[in-house]
């Protein structure tokens, strides 16, 4: 179905712009906030025409979809090594402030037809970190006061923004989302390309054929939208904020509470491999909080056992 888009006004892309943070970095086009800041009414209006042009042929500028990647050395490392830098994407601030009322428009259809998942606290207004521990601590909590055990996993996503599949992306904003709003975010998802900048030096471009944008204002969304559907079970609590994911189960048996989360990782296992999500195992973590002392029985991921620890490290907070 079609969803009917309201269109932006003048007064609204003015505020938008006057938001703008001044000490933000341009994209290639070298256009700063403070530059869109000291446009007059005339210009405005125009660039709120274009908008509205995007929206209704949903068609997404190519001019927008270049992302300049300049490299920030790390202290003290080889100048002559690849992972002595940081890369910081910088995109076109105007493609943002078109992100921004674009969310605005797409956010009331996502909490009508409710697709974010409750335990999903990452990018969402009123979910702040703090919730989300307070939630995994009361069931630790709850579980040594019942004198249970709880099993937990803490899952290591591997560059999870980074390798998001665009295929399978767009599979399920077509399955979830209004019609119109699917063909803007493929073009705005398609023919995407990259250069990199050092010191005055560029590069060729280069298609960037996966993954959502950093620091783009749609791709905390896009990866909510792509990870929706992480399996979850009964008997089991899961927590996210955006790739931060845990499983705990609880029960009077050890072997019975690391068996049900055996379970709910074995589903999530076959759902890592259809939507191609890497899960680095060695660096995931299987911890049982308890008040007695024995070995618990371990549990796998894609056959490979994931190494048992005494404490977990979880959105900044130790575990133990």
């Amino acid at each position: 179905m079609e969803m009917l888009i309201q269109k932006l006004k003048t007064k609204e892309v003015q505020k938008a712009i006057q938001n703008l943070k001044g000490y933000k970095a341009p994209g290639y086009d070298l256009i700063t906030g403070k530059v869109l800041k000291e446009l007059p009414q005339k210009a405005l209006r125009f660039i709120t025409i274009v908008f509205n042009a995007i929206l209704r042929l949903e068609y997404f500028p190519a001019q927008w979809k270049v992302a300049q990647v300049i490299l920030i050395p790390k202290p003290g490392k080889e100048p002559e090594e690849v992972k002595s830098y940081r890369p910081i994407s910088l995109l076109p601030i105007l493609s943002k402030v078109f992100e921004k009322l674009i969310l605005k428009r797409i956010k009331p259809v996502l909490e009508s037809i409710n697709i974010i998942p409750e335990h999903q606290f990452g990018f969402r207004e009123h979910h702040a970190t703090i919730e989300q521990v307070h939630i995994i601590i009361r069931k630790i909590r709850n579980a040594l006061e019942g004198k249970m055990y709880c099993s937990a996993a803490f899952l290591d996503v591997s560059q999870a923004f980074d390798k998001v599949w665009h295929p399978g992306l767009l599979y399920k904003i077509k399955k979830s989302l209004p019609h119109n709003v699917y063909q803007l975010l493929k073009s705005y998802l398609s023919d995407r390309y990259f250069l990199i900048k050092y010191q005055e030096e560029l590069s060729d471009l280069y298609p960037i054929n996966s993954g959502v944008l950093q620091r783009s204002v749609l791709g905390p969304l896009l990866y909510l939208l792509f990870t929706a559907d992480l399996p979850t079970m009964e008997q089991t609590t899961t927590g996210t904020f955006a790739d931060d994911t845990t499983i705990l189960v609880s029960h009077k048996d050890p072997k019975e509470a690391s068996r049900k989360l055996q379970e709910n990782i074995t589903e999530i296992q076959k759902w890592l491999k259809i939507w191609r999500i890497k899960v680095n195992e060695q660096k995931s973590l299987h911890v049982t909080f308890t008040l007695n002392k024995e070995t618990f029985p371990p549990v796998t991921l894609n056959n490979r056992v994931i190494p048992q620890a005494k404490t977990a490290k979880y959105l900044g907070i130790h575990l133990d």
